[in-house]
């Protein structure tokens, strides 16, 4: 059986190297939903190679130049932010590959879920900002909930057998971006191409510059709560500069199970799309002879405070890591435009966070409300 698989962003970094995977094994895979905000000619050249069921266009000033270019085809065309809600509950997809970038995915993943459908999640914001709703609805759904992200991918994998076993603690490692070892005087001066320049990873400019200045590990460390139902104190950083060992997991006899490759994304998207099966590839391989030394340190707290922004909404709970999230993306996005200075990210997350109304046990909606009061106090910040 071919599993139909739908990319939510197929036309980001995640959404891309998806389908190079569904293309090198077209008898396990097919695309049948492909999604992109505003990269119109990139969806149509997509839709044209892969010959999806559907694909949706986010910006509907764009409909018909991807309608007029698929006109020949039988692909059906949907635009607009509700489409790609309504076709997240259409029948005619197994699995969707949830890779929207921000706060913008989390609708249509509750839609899929809703709609029976095992997600292969690379969108960590959906499980930030409302993780205790999402990850209830997949339980009550019985939805698996496969995650992407290099990190937890492999503490899942390292999880794989393990039920009855508990955890002591997780290690989420992180490469410590393009600017390791680096102090604020430095980084007061840092401008938009260097911030992208990952030293490991290939990514796109969102998460890159989250990389940059920790927050994605930050993240990365509320996403990991609701997926393995933890509590904060069971979640560590460790900063791993060769990107080799992605995670670990030390359980409560002592034993610590790491799960190493060299850094691909296509790796876990192969993994995740493919669970139960580990199914071959042809890409590169680790060479245990190169780097020879593999080394692991603290994360340095005083320069990246986002880092401690980050775990001081984990413990918080409620609608913190919401705030948090809503605020760095506006700040990121100024970041990307020039508007603003690498350190201010931090400044223009703290001040949100420091402003918004905290909600202890949030409504659907007030987590909404929550973002959207959230990007707009950042946004007073910003001259945009």
């Amino acid at each position: 059986m071919v599993k139909r698989i739908a990319i939510f962003g197929s036309t980001g970094s995640i959404g891309t190297q998806a389908l190079d995977v569904i293309s090198a094994h077209a008898d396990k895979f097919s695309a049948e939903v492909l999604t992109a905000q505003s990269n119109h000619e990139l969806l149509i050249q997509q839709a044209l190679k892969f010959n999806p069921n559907c694909v949706v266009i986010g910006d509907d000033k764009k409909y018909h130049l991807v309608k007029e270019a698929l006109a020949s085809t039988d692909v059906k065309v949907f635009a607009g932010e509700k489409a790609l809600e309504e076709v997240a509950a259409m029948d005619c997809y197994d699995m969707m590959l949830a890779a929207i970038v921000g706060f913008a995915g989390l609708k249509p993943t509750l839609q899929a879920i809703e709609n029976g459908k095992a997600i292969a999640l690379a969108n960590k914001e959906t499980l930030v900002v409302a993780g205790d709703i999402v990850m209830q609805k997949a339980l009550e759904k019985r939805v698996a909930v496969i995650p992407v992200d290099s990190e937890h991918s492999a503490i899942f994998q390292c999880l794989v057998g393990e039920g009855r076993n508990k955890i002591e603690q997780i290690i989420l490692t992180a490469s410590g971006g393009p600017f390791l070892g680096r102090k604020p005087n430095y980084l007061v001066n840092v401008k938009r191409d260097h911030a992208l320049q990952h030293p490991n990873w290939a990514m796109g400019a969102k998460i890159s510059i989250d990389s940059a200045t920790l927050m994605n590990k930050g993240l990365e460390m509320i996403e990991a709560k609701w997926l393995f139902n933890l509590k904060p104190d069971q979640i560590k950083v460790m900063v791993h500069p060769q990107s080799i060992i992605h995670s670990m997991v030390q359980f409560e006899d002592g034993s610590v199970k790491a799960q190493m490759g060299l850094p691909d994304m296509k790796l876990p998207i192969q993994y995740a799309i493919a669970f139960p099966q580990r199914i071959p590839s042809d890409f590169p391989r680790y060479d245990f002879k190169k780097p020879n030394t593999l080394t692991f340190e603290e994360p340095d707290l005083r320069t990246f405070r986002n880092l401690v922004l980050a775990t001081e909404a984990l413990h918080k709970g409620g609608n913190m890591p919401c705030i948090l999230n809503a605020a760095n993306e506006v700040a990121v996005y100024a970041f990307l435009r020039n508007r603003i200075g690498f350190l201010d990210m931090t400044e223009v997350v703290e001040q949100a966070l420091n402003k918004v109304a905290f909600i202890e046990k949030p409504s659907l909606q007030q987590y909404y409300e929550s973002d959207g009061e959230a990007r707009t106090f950042a946004a007073s910040l910003i001259q945009m």
